[in-house]
This record gives C-alpha cells, structure tokens and sequence, in this order.
C-alpha cells in the first residue's frame, strides 16, 4: 500500500528507547597507537550505525592534534573522501545557539532567568504559561513546548520559513507542562531560542555566526544553508541502500539543526568551550551544570542523557566513574550524524561525523578518542562496567507493586505492564506487537531483573508530580568503543479512557484512513519519509489513545505524558475534521487529507495539473494510464513525487531529478508547488 494509516504517523528523527541495551559482539583488536586507536574507533561507530562514511578530529592544547576518515564520499563518483569535506551536524548546531545566547549574557543584553516575551514581545500562546517561560528554559529543554515540524526539513533549499513562521505556529499552541517542571528533549524550544538572538543582536542568526563566532575563531569550514560556500563539499547522502545519492540535507531550524562543519573545525568549536576565549568562565560553568536536576529526573542519573545548557550530557561515561568532567552533545538529520565530546578540565575535544550512521556511537567513538589522548598524558580511565546493585530473587513482593500493571506510553512506544502476584513483570510493546515480551523478576531491592540478575533492571516508580513511572537501567560495553549506560524512564503510566459509542466510531474510522499530505513545501523530505511510514507495522493502542495522544472528543487528541529525558520528545496535539466529504488532518503544523482525494490522472493531449491558490499538493492515482511513460515539465516553482504500489518512492525531480516515468499499477503521483505552478504531462512514445 503506497497510502499512509493516520494513526501511524511519526515524522521524526527521535531513536526509540529500549528496554534493554544493545549488545553487539564485535571484537576489537588492540592498537599501537592513537592514530591507530582513533581510525579503529571511527570505523567501528561507522560499522554499528551502518554508515558510509565517517570523519573525525581530536583538537588538543590548542590546535587540532589527530584527524582522519574512512568511507567513501559517494557511491558513483570517482573522488576521494577528505579531511575538509563537509557534513550536517544536526543537533549539535544548539551549541552554536547556546554560545550565542551566552556570548549576551556575557555583554550583558540577555538574562538567562527572564521571561523570553521581555525579548520577543510578540511571542503568545494559547496557553497563559508562556508568560512564565525564561530563556534558560530553552535551552535545559524544560520550557513545556511541544513540536512545530512544518516546513522543517528539506532538500537542497536554503528556505528559513521554519524559523521565521515559528511565533505564528506557537500562537495556537499549548504547553505540554509547567515551564521548568522536567527537562525533556526539545528541538522547538532552540529554534524559539535562534530567534531571541536575532531579536536582541539585530541580525539573523547566519549573519550572528559568522560575525560573531566563526570568523574571528578562525572556523572557515563551518557554514549555514544561507552561506555561499561549495555544496560539493558535502558528502553524499543516500536513502538506505539506494546508490542514488540524495540532494543536499537542509534544515529550515539552523540553529536546532541545520549547521554544515568538517571534523577539524567542530572539534576546534569544541576547544573554545574548554577556555574563555569565546566565553566567560560563569557562562561555561553555566553551561556545564547539571540542569536537568532542577525538575522531575530519575534519581541514577548514569545515562546518555544528563542535561546542561545545550548538551546533552554534563557527565560523560565513562568520564564520570573517574571524577572527569566530559561534556557531550549529539545530533542527527535524517542522514547527516555528529558528536562532539569535550574535555575542559584537560583542553582536549573529540568530533566524529558521519553520512548514515546513528549519533550515539559517534559520540562513543569521540570518548575513546579522548580516552586515549588521556592514556596518553598518564591519565587513566577505568572503563569497567558498574555492577548493577547488589540483590537477591525474592518472593516476598510487596502486593501494592501488582497496581502499577498497566499500560504506558512514551511518544514512540507504548507498552502493556502485568505485575503478577508472584513477582513476575512482563512487558508487552503496543507498537511492534509482533515484538516477543519481556520477562523481569523481583529482587529484594525493589527492582525486577532479568532472569541472571545482572544485565538489566527496571522499576515502577512514583514521581513527585504523582505520577507512575517504569525506570530501566542496564550497561553495554561496545567492544571498539566504550561503556553505553541506560538509565531513564522509559515510560509514564497512563490510564485507558472509556470513550462515548459516538466518540469511538469516530476514531475506529479515523485510524482506518489512509492520509495523504497537502501543504508541505515541496522540496520537504517529509515526501521522501511517505513510504517508510506506509511500511511500518501497524500498532495496537491503549484503549482511548492513539499513541502516546489521548482522545479528547472525537475531533481531537492531545499529547498525554510527561516524561522526562527522550522518551517524551516530539509531542504534539491533533485535530481532525470533515469538510466537503473529506477527513482532514492538523498535526505538528501539517495538514493531511483523506486518500480518497486522489483522482485517476489524465495524460491525454494538452494534460496539466495546477497548484491552487491555497498552496495544497494535488494527488493522483494511475488509474488506467498504468504502464504508460510521462513525462512531466514544470512551469513554476515546485516538484513531483511517483509512488509505486508498494508505498516506495519511485521517481521525483525533487529528489533524482527525474522529468520522466513510467506509471506501475497501485502508483500514486503527487504534485507540489507554490500556488499557480503548473505540471505539463505528456505521454513518451513507446519506442
């Protein structure tokens, strides 16, 4: 089925959290040196995360002391892969927004604890919570803010719509939480933050960067989407195992996201936060407390994430089982993957980027770097997993623990919890319901382990908000690489609703409709995501939910938990309607309609498709042209999509460039555009 189920729909980047950790059985080979040492560990991240290239840079005492690749910079062209090419940094772009913002705290025109509306007055809600957010907020990810996607990720268009539309989109928005009552991942909150820069400095964020941050740090390898610079620096980017390589990754949200750097010049960034030569010591202090302590947090805090101001962690493993301070911070696009790792206390930071591949074994591949840069000066680090807490099996199971059975819901997961009398906790995924459950046993410390007592833990617990929460905790050694350590919540409790019969039928119609999206720009990877989405297994749901939303009537769902860490990430609130016998869609600013809108194509003489006036996509299916060759011109700004039978992208010209192609049974062909472009079909002759 190339059409998409309504109730399937995640468009986002987030990785799911398991319940145990991954346990990849890949022996290293010890190393002679730290060249040697740093290229293994590159090619083991580059192995874990399946990706196709990797380069990386460890900058020491000032200047960059190792760098090096591995890979190929495309899969069909005859040029060599090199130190100075370029990748997406995604996420690791809030650092540059976290600098920015400190870099005016320091010359005093910006104050952390103030509410961001003394700086963006135009900034409202639907939401009187708002007034209460501060720019700290934003940047330890507790502002409350849920997700604004729209027009977010695109190909090879330098198109800031994302950004600049953002107060419009937040208007009608509401909060998820309390301002500061937890820090969960937020990628809104730093592009509201790339705006109070632009409102308290007087120049767009890009001009702000560079001005301010690269150019008088010699950073000549760092650019924005707005910067000129040599595109065919980037490395290329593919679609899974598709040789065709991708056009250039775009992020409307620079400063969440969209910063293009080398190794050399990112790990060189790094070094100016070990020193105050871009910073005051206050404002790096600042940046590396542990802010994520200020709301709801599990009390074992030795996870991947342990937020400061921008980075994701403040205290690194294996760094930490060694009282070294290491600060980390990792990003990922749909296809670009960096880490960047420092260590202030020795001057000393790691990046390692990656085209394909998954930002967590970058950043453990930066830590062994650093590990060995320390090993190096005498300094060493014990890598030794911890142990988890010494307990036994017991049978004497408090009955009360049995009423946190349930089910629980994180934005990607949800999940079945049966605590039985004796002691037995199990685990059943809502989301991959084909995914064999998880078996757990009580222990006399109050946890439940699996079956040795010695690989992983979980645990319900009652936070101070009230709410029930199912811990995890476990360790991984990745051979090559380093200590992974897991300890979050994975989960909150929530409770099934008992909709009215009207209500119900209303939502057993709505997840059964197939949606199609109409009003994302059309040079938005969000056409390319389509077929992905239309093959993922379908979920089962807690009753009077779907996902992680509860049904509210039976127009409306909004995003139920509050959980601290990753796992809550990416909420958002959805609103259906009927209009003119069609179901329509409103979720993270995206608009979609039912599948039915699609008509048959006509490729007869003269045949052309207009975008209207409101700027929707217009969708067709083959019909009886199957097996007939088009070929489309575009008249206009815009760009078609040709979906097979299978829900698999089959040509665009957005994406390969493609004018012509031939139509299969079941395709689907979309045309987008702005208003008024118009799509000229013609037929090919069959030779």
């Amino acid at each position: 089925m190339w059409k998409k189920r309504l109730s399937a729909l995640a468009l986002t980047a987030v990785m799911a959290v398991s319940i145990s950790a991954p346990a990849l059985a890949v022996e290293a080979e010890p190393s002679a040196t730290r060249e040697a040492s740093a290229a293994m560990a590159a090619q083991f991240a580059a192995q874990y995360g399946g990706a196709v290239s990797v380069q990386y840079a460890v900058w020491q005492d000032g200047e960059i002391a190792l760098s090096g690749h591995a890979g190929v910079y495309s899969k069909s062209e005859n040029r060599v892969l090199l130190d100075t090419d370029l990748y997406g940094i995604g996420s690791v772009s809030k650092m540059y927004v976290t600098a920015a913002v400190m870099q005016l705290v320091d010359q005093g025109k910006l104050d952390l604890d103030t509410p961001v509306t003394k700086y963006l007055p135009e900034f409202k809600m639907a939401d009187a919570r708002y007034k209460d957010i501060t720019v700290r907020m934003l940047l330890n990810h507790s502002s409350g803010l849920m997700s604004a996607t729209h027009d977010m990720l695109l190909f090879a268009d330098d198109d800031r719509s994302a950004t600049e539309d953002l107060l419009d989109t937040l208007s009608t928005q509401r909060l998820v939480a309390d301002p500061g009552a937890y820090s969960v991942y937020c990628n809104t909150g730093f592009t509201l933050a790339e705006l109070v820069v632009e409102a308290v400095s007087g120049k767009t964020f890009p001009e702000y960067l560079q001005e301010a941050i690269l150019t008088p740090n010699g950073l000549e390898n760092t650019f924005t989407p707005q910067d000129e610079f040599d595109t065919s620096r980037l490395v290329k980017t593919y679609l899974g195992e598709d040789p065709r390589a991708l056009p250039q990754d775009c992020l409307g949200t620079v400063g969440t996201g969209g910063i293009y750097a080398d190794a050399a010049d990112l790990a060189s960034f790094g070094g100016l936060l070990c020193s105050d030569d871009l910073l005051t010591s206050a404002s790096l202090d600042a940046m590396a407390a542990p802010e994520y302590s200020n709301g709801i947090w599990p009390d074992d805090t030795d996870d991947a994430l342990a937020f400061g101001l921008g980075w994701d962690n403040v205290s690194l493993a294996p760094f930490r089982y060694n009282n070294i301070q290491a600060l980390a911070k990792g990003g990922d696009t749909q296809y670009y993957h960096a880490a960047l790792v420092v260590l202030p206390e020795y001057d000393m930071a790691a990046a390692v980027l990656t085209s394909g591949g998954v930002s967590t074994y970058n950043q453990m591949a930066a830590a062994r770097m650093l590990i060995d840069a320390l090993t190096d000066q005498g300094v060493t680090v014990d890598e030794t997993i911890p142990a988890l807490p010494a307990a036994s099996p017991s049978q004497a199971m408090p009955a009360q623990l049995m009423d946190c059975s349930g089910y629980y819901a994180s934005t990607l997961q949800q999940f079945k919890v049966d605590i039985s009398a004796d002691g037995v906790l199990t685990i059943q995924s809502l989301t991959v319901p084909s995914a064999p459950a998880q078996t757990f046993y009580y222990f006399d410390d109050g946890s439940f382990r699996d079956q040795t007592g010695a690989a992983a833990m979980v645990k319900p617990v009652v936070e101070d908000n009230g709410e029930t929460y199912l811990w995890q905790k476990a360790y991984a050694f990745l051979p090559g690489l380093t200590v992974l350590p897991t300890s979050n919540y994975v989960g909150q409790k929530v409770e099934p609703a008992q909709l009215s019969a009207d209500v119900q039928a209303a939502w057993d119609k709505w997840n059964s409709t197939s949606v199609l999206p109409l009003n994302e720009k059309y040079t938005s990877q969000v056409w390319l995501s389509l077929g992905s989405a239309a093959a993922a297994e379908l979920p089962e749901y807690i009753p009077g939910y779907v996902g992680a939303q509860k049904i509210v009537d039976a127009n409306h769902t909004q995003f139920a938990v509050q959980l601290p860490g990753n796992g809550g990430r990416d909420g958002s609130d959805t609103t259906i309607t009927e209009q003119d016998g069609h179901i329509w869609m409103d979720a993270q600013g995206i608009l979609y309609v039912d599948a039915s809108i699609a008509q048959p194509i006509y490729c007869g003489a003269g045949a052309y498709s207009t975008i209207q006036p409101d700027g929707y996509a217009r969708w067709y299916t083959v019909g009886s042209a199957a097996g007939l060759t088009i070929r489309v011109d575009i008249e206009g700004n815009g760009g078609f999509y040709v979906y097979d039978g299978t829900g698999a992208l089959a040509a665009s010209s957005v994406v390969w460039g493609d004018s012509t192609v031939t139509l299969t049974e079941n395709s689907a062909i979309a045309f987008a555009g702005d208003a008024g472009t118009r799509f000229h079909i013609s037929v090919v002759p069959a030779v």
